[in-house]
């Protein structure tokens, strides 16, 4: 009997902003906008990177693979709500919900990986410049990206056998805008208490394990500076800082807030509001806060720009 109250799920009905009607079209062009500014704005900084020999430090190597990370991470859920927002049946395939969850699950575990080794990066930088060239090398900081990006996309694995493992009931409306962990799992017909502890688990390995790693490469960072003796030192080293600071808290402040309880607490329209944050708005704030912020990459922007823009004449 109890497989007969089952159904075989073929697809899924992401139920999104659909609540909000006309509106749609409005968010529609917003979030198209938002999206179009992303990319072009991570491109610009993978292109400043790339062509600026100044830039090539482990620091900026980092930031490019970062903002590589971030594009991929958009391309995954962006077009899809997009698309959603102008139709009137909003639909995702089984294997295509499975697929989004494991490249947006991979992509937002290695960003907070990323993010912590960007951390390390300017502990070393700051508290042992003197080695910093040995110590974060060109191969230190290959393997460095190459383990946290296995290390995001294995954990992303064991989550999608976690979500899609079992059988779903005759609901198949996602209460989302995209196949997140919470709204897919609630629709499955057994019990998921021992499926959410592990996830649970698992966000506390990668949300709050790299960023107490990243506070005490602060705690020394900040002990390291106090002791320099000029004001104009101390201001330089704190300005190295601050743009890296500035996503450490938007990124792991959002994704916290989602992943850091239980399931139970869900709250689909707070949810959905926090999710539009750090799928659509988080990947544009970072290249703008290291590209405003951050006066290497703004001058070398501008040197690639005069370069591209004012060739020389015969």
């Amino acid at each position: 009997m109890k497989r007969q109250n089952e159904s075989m799920v073929t697809e899924f009905i992401l139920v999104g902003f659909s609540n909000l009607g006309d509106l749609q079209i409005l968010l529609f062009f917003i979030f198209l906008l938002v999206y179009l500014t992303t990319l072009m704005a991570n491109t610009t900084i993978m292109t400043v990177i790339r062509l600026d020999r100044t830039l090539h430090t482990p620091m900026y190597f980092f930031l490019f693979v970062l903002s590589c990370s971030e594009t991929c991470y958009t391309l995954v859920i962006v077009p899809k709500m997009l698309t959603n927002l102008l139709s009137t049946n909003p639909t995702i395939s089984f294997s295509g919900c499975a697929t989004q969850l494991y490249f947006f699950v991979g992509l937002a575990c290695t960003n907070c990986f990323l993010i912590a080794v960007m951390g390390y990066d300017r502990y070393v930088a700051i508290c042992n410049p003197l080695n910093y060239t040995l110590i974060v090398s060109r191969a230190t900081c290959m393997k460095l990206v190459l383990a946290s990006s296995f290390c995001g996309f294995l954990i992303s694995v064991v989550v999608n056998v976690l979500v899609f493992s079992v059988p779903f009931c005759a609901s198949n409306r996602v209460n989302h805008f995209f196949c997140d962990i919470s709204p897919v799992i609630k629709l499955g017909c057994t019990d998921s208490n021992l499926k959410e502890m592990i996830i649970f688990f698992l966000s506390i390995l990668v949300l709050l394990v790299p960023f107490v790693l990243i506070f005490i490469s602060y705690v020394f960072i900040v002990s390291t500076i106090l002791k320099i003796s000029s004001v104009e030192g101390q201001r330089k080293a704190f300005a190295t800082c601050a743009s890296h600071l500035t996503v450490v808290i938007v990124h792991y402040g959002c994704a916290s807030f989602i992943y850091l309880r239980p399931t139970s607490l869900y709250s689909s329209d707070k949810d959905r509001l926090v999710a539009v944050t750090y799928t659509v708005i988080t990947p544009l704030l970072n290249p703008l806060v290291y590209t405003l912020r951050n006066k290497e990459v703004k001058m070398a922007l501008k040197k690639v720009l005069d370069r591209y823009s004012y060739p020389k004449t015969l």
